[in-house]
This record gives structure tokens, C-alpha cells and sequence, in this order.
């Protein structure tokens, strides 16, 4: 049973260090937005445009890494002791590690993701919309975002489990390459930075698709859409978030990401089988898949050094920046829930449940939306084109299916239910991070779990009353990147480092698994 542990090892510099930082950013851009938003975007032009190139290389290398550790000798490596068994089944496990980083993202970019590349010059390069519509979205949402996860949640599990770290740090993850100074100020560095990163992820995935869930209030409702609105919605979300969070712990969020993929896979059922684009829905799908994989390392590399589109500086850069923030908060708690598998099974059971999950909605919603247009029966393209509002959009994508009122509700609920484990896991996270060591029976106190959740807020509704664009809120995840790749980096070496002493120490690091 855990047990909760008071203030007395609370490391109260790295708890309010960011907390001012965040606070001070609040309220910058809350008294200032428009001198606040011009900044933002002066910035992410400069690491956008001048360093594209670092967030693409970094993309490539995480995945040939994730590969490398799960065919290589480190796959064998049990996450926990070497005759430990996995403590959650392998589909509680998968669901949980779905829903606790960008599922209600994923969701919310499924439904017409396609129709915001439609009009980039780079589509008709390379055909026509008809024909790449669909395969970037299965490109930016699959195998390198999540292989930005696995690696650092194998190194995190192995900290966890195997050294059985008190530190549940970026840093602690770090020490076989820095050593001591993980205590010093390197360490802190490094900590600071994590933080910020999670922060700013948490801000850019509330503030990118809290609207589409205050959209369907105003509709269901007949509210007037408005900020107050939408700051409603996420108070009331993380509030009974955390309620629900101190309650019931590990084992809580366990059901709710199972409850979660039953009404994500329902509604994604209800949309392939009553929607009437059926066939359109799987052979697209089928050959976009084709196309992807066929232009796989040539989508990889594609940087544009002329500047005539700046698809990838809009979009792929984007995407590759916006999960490496996430990788502060849902690694740790992929690396959390896999005690007992092997590193192997870490890898390929993630790319098995999280990346199939995240195609199979792209493939269902996306086409859906996509061969209504080709069919000339709705033309959301220009939709989007002229009015600029996804949301406004989407709600138009619903209409277009059966029993659109149902939709909308299943929608809503995955949605809030998506946020509530993203958001628990963020949380405990951050708390972990607030304290100088955990033992393994602990967990942080509740009114630092509260501390965080309120923190975690600030620059979701801060962007929400500055009116900031899409652009400046994707700015948010990719400068707050930067940092984090080179912090990955060290901490991929840092594995490689101790994960081969230990498998040089100890023989019965891994164990043979089952064909």
C-alpha cells in the first residue's frame, strides 16, 4: 500500500522556481498579449527556421534507437527483477500508456487534420491533395512521435525499476553520464528545463483542443461560445481530475483508460460502419498507409532548404517538437506501469498499441471527412479556407453523420476522459519531480499534487485570454524543445552506459520470451 509523504522532502527550489517563471509568463501574456505573442513568434521562427534541422535529425535517431534497444541485447532487459512478471495486462497496460500523453489531441486532430495541409504548394509538388491528404497525418502522428516516448520510457523504467532510483528526475536519469553533478547545478539545470517543457506541453495541448470541447457545449447548450467559457471547462476538468486522482490513484486511472478506449473505439466504430463512407474509409486508408511507408525516410528528411513551402517548418517540425515537451510527463509514466516487461516488449508493445490506435483513428475520422470532399458532397476545404476556424469545421465533419447529436456527446466525453488521464499522469509526475527522493512505497502529498495542478493551468488560460493563434501556441511546445532534445540525448547514452554495466555484472538481466 502507498503512503503519502509530507513536506520534509519537498526540494521547494525546484518546485517554485518554475511556478514563478510560469506565473510571471501567465501574467505577461494576460497584461500584454499582443507585445507577448509577437515575442513568441519572433522566437519560434528563430529555432523553427535556423535549428529545423536539429528537431529532424532527432526525430530519425530516436527511431533507429527504439530499434536498436529492442532487437539488441538490451531487449531482454526485465524492467524490475528478472523473474518479475508485468503487474497490469497487456491491455490495461497499452491503454493506459494511449491515453497518458496526446490522446485527446489525437482525437481532436483526426477529424479534418488533412484539410490544413490541403492548400500548402508542397501537396501539389508531390501530386495532388487527393493523393497526400491523408498519409501526413498518419506520418506525424505514428512511428517517431511514439518512438520520442519508448526510449526515454525504457530509460526512465530501467531507473525506476531496475536501479530503483528515490529520484524521479530527468537528472537521476541522466547520472551515468554527468555522475555527481546530476546533484549540482547541471542536475537542477536540466530539472528546470524538464519542467518548463512540461508545462509548456501541457499549455499547448489544453489550449489547442479545449475549444473543440467548449464548441460542443455551446451546441448542445445553446451557450455563447467565449473565453470564460472555455477557462470553465478546464477548471472544472482539473478539478475533478485531481479529486479523482487523490482518490483512487494508479488503480483509477487504470479503469478510466480502459473506459477510455471503449468510447474511443465506439465511436470510431459508429463512424466506419453507420457513416456511409465505408469502403472509401479502408481502401484510402490501405493506400495511404502504402505511401507512407514507401516514402517513409524521404518524408523524414524533406526540409525544404529553399523555402518555397515551409511545410515542414509549419508542420513536421512542429509535430516533432510538440511530443519531445511531452516526453517529460508520459516516458515517465510509460517507464512507471512497465514494471515487469522486458525492454522489448516496451518497444514493440508500444508501437503495437500506441501507434496502431493513433492510425486506426487517423484512418476513421480523417477519411471519413476527406471522402465526403473527394465525392464533391461537402467541400470543407474551402470551409476552412475561408473562415480559418478547425472548430467550426469539425462541428461541420459531425453534422455531415448520422445521429450527429450522439456523435457530438461521445465525442465530448472521450475527450474529458482522454484529459483526465493525460492530466493525472502530468500531475504525479510534476509532484514526483518536488520531492529530493520517493521511496517506493510513496507517492507526493496531495496538497503538492494540488500545487502542481493549479500550476499546470496558468498558461493554458493565459493563452486562452491572450487570443493567442494556432501558430504562437504551436511556438510554446517548439521552443520549450529545444533544451529537451539535447537532455535526451544525454539520457539515451546514460542508459546505453549503465544498462551495459548492469547486463556485464548480471547474466540473468533478461530472461527468453515467449515466441
Amino acid at each position: 500500500m502507498k503512503t503519502a509523504i509530507g513536506k520534509k522532502k519537498v526540494d521547494w527550489m525546484i518546485t517554485l522556481v518554475p511556478f514563478c517563471l510560469i506565473m510571471l509568463l501567465g501574467a505577461a501574456l494576460f497584461f500584454f498579449p499582443e507585445q507577448s505573442n509577437e515575442a513568441i513568434s519572433s522566437v519560434r521562427f528563430f529555432f523553427g527556421d535556423t535549428f529545423g534541422l536539429y528537431y529532424l535529425v532527432i526525430g530519425v535517431a530516436a527511431l533507429g534507437v527504439s530499434l536498436y534497444f529492442a532487437f539488441s541485447r538490451y531487449g531482454a532487459i526485465v524492467l524490475g527483477d528478472p523473474t518479475e512478471k508485468p503487474r497490469y495486462s497487456f491491455f490495461t497496460w497499452g491503454s493506459m500508456m494511449f491515453t497518458c500523453g496526446l490522446a485527446a489531441d489525437i482525437l481532436f486532430y483526426s477529424f479534418a487534420e488533412w484539410v490544413m495541409y490541403a492548400e500548402n504548394p508542397h501537396l501539389a509538388e508531390l501530386g495532388s491533395v487527393t493523393e497526400w491528404a491523408g498519409v501526413f497525418p498518419l506520418f506525424h502522428w505514428s512511428f517517431i512521435p511514439w518512438a520520442f516516448y519508448l526510449v526515454l520510457a525504457v530509460a526512465f523504467g530501467f531507473m525506476l525499476h531496475v536501479r530503483k532510483c528515490g529520484k524521479k528526475r530527468y537528472s537521476e536519469a541522466c547520472r551515468a553520464v554527468i555522475g555527481d553533478h546530476a546533484d549540482r547545478f547541471l542536475g537542477r539545470f536540466i530539472d528546470l528545463f524538464a519542467l518548463f517543457a512540461l508545462l509548456a506541453g501541457t499549455a499547448t495541448t489544453f489550449s489547442v483542443a479545449t475549444p473543440l470541447m467548449a464548441s460542443i457545449l455551446v451546441r448542445l447548450f445553446g451557450l455563447r461560445l467565449s473565453r470564460t467559457v472555455i477557462t470553465i471547462i478546464i477548471l472544472l476538468i482539473t478539478c475533478a481530475v485531481y479529486t479523482y486522482a487523490v482518490l483512487h490513484g494508479f488503480k483509477g486511472i487504470g479503469f478510466l483508460a480502459k473506459l477510455c478506449i471503449y468510447l474511443f473505439f465506439g465511436l470510431l466504430a459508429f463512424v466506419l460502419l453507420a457513416g456511409g463512407q465505408t469502403r472509401f474509409i479502408l481502401e484510402y486508408g490501405f493506400q495511404s498507409l502504402g505511401k507512407m511507408f514507401q516514402n517513409f525516410f524521404e518524408l523524414c528528411t524533406y526540409t525544404d532548404p529553399g523555402r518555397e513551402n515551409f511545410f515542414p517548418q509549419d508542420w513536421t517540425i512542429y509535430y516533432w517538437a510538440y511530443w519531445m515537451v511531452w516526453c517529460i510527463a508520459a516516458p515517465f509514466f510509460i517507464g512507471s506501469i512497465s514494471r515487469g516487461r522486458t525492454v522489448r516488449q516496451v518497444i514493440l508493445g508500444g508501437y503495437l498499441f500506441g501507434v496502431g490506435s493513433t492510425i486506426i483513428s487517423f484512418i476513421v475520422l480523417g477519411n471519413y471527412s476527406l471522402g465526403l470532399q473527394t465525392a464533391g458532397a461537402h467541400d470543407f476545404i474551402a470551409q476552412y479556407a475561408g473562415s480559418g476556424d478547425l472548430y467550426a469545421l469539425i462541428l461541420s465533419v459531425v453534422d455531415t453523420m448520422p445521429f450527429p447529436t450522439f456523435v457530438l456527446v461521445l465525442t465530448f466525453l472521450c475527450m474529458v476522459a482522454f484529459y483526465a488521464t493525460s492530466f493525472d499522469s502530468i500531475a504525479y509526475t510534476a509532484a514526483c519531480y518536488s520531492y529530493r527522493s520517493l521511496g517506493e512505497n510513496e507517492h507526493p502529498h496531495a496538497l503538492i499534487e494540488l500545487l502542481w495542478c493549479i500550476l499546470l493551468i496558468v498558461l493554458p488560460i493565459a493563452l486562452v485570454f491572450s487570443e493567442s493563434s494556432m501558430n504562437n501556441i504551436q511556438s510554446v511546445s517548439i521552443i520549450s524543445a529545444f533544451p529537451i532534445g539535447l537532455i535526451m540525448i544525454v539520457m539515451v547514452w546514460s542508459f546505453l552506459k549503465d544498462a551495459g554495466r548492469y547486463l556485464c555484472a548480471d547474466g540473468s538481466g533478461g530472461r527468453k520470451e515467449k515466441a
